[in-house]
């Protein structure tokens, strides 16, 4: 059913409107004033936790360091 409302509590509605978009501009604001800068630091968060270190496979070290032996003794 549609209610009726008074003057005062539309002003309050409207009041309460107006200050929760005020707060929404404003929590909305990005920490980056460029894209560049947001995935700069995307790169050294990921750096920063090893996602990007060298990743070393000692078994295949040593299976190419048999096969080169093995032809090595080949000839």
């Amino acid at each position: 059913m549609l209610q009726s409302q008074t003057v005062e509590q539309v002003e309050a509605d409207l009041a309460a409107l107006k200050a929760t978009a005020e707060r929404a501009g404003t929590t909305l604001a990005c920490l980056f004033s460029c894209s560049d800068e947001f995935e700069a630091a995307v790169i050294k968060a990921r750096r920063a936790s090893g996602a990007f270190a060298p990743r070393r496979h000692p078994v295949r070290a040593l299976a190419l360091t048999l096969v080169l032996a093995a032809i090595f003794l080949m000839l």
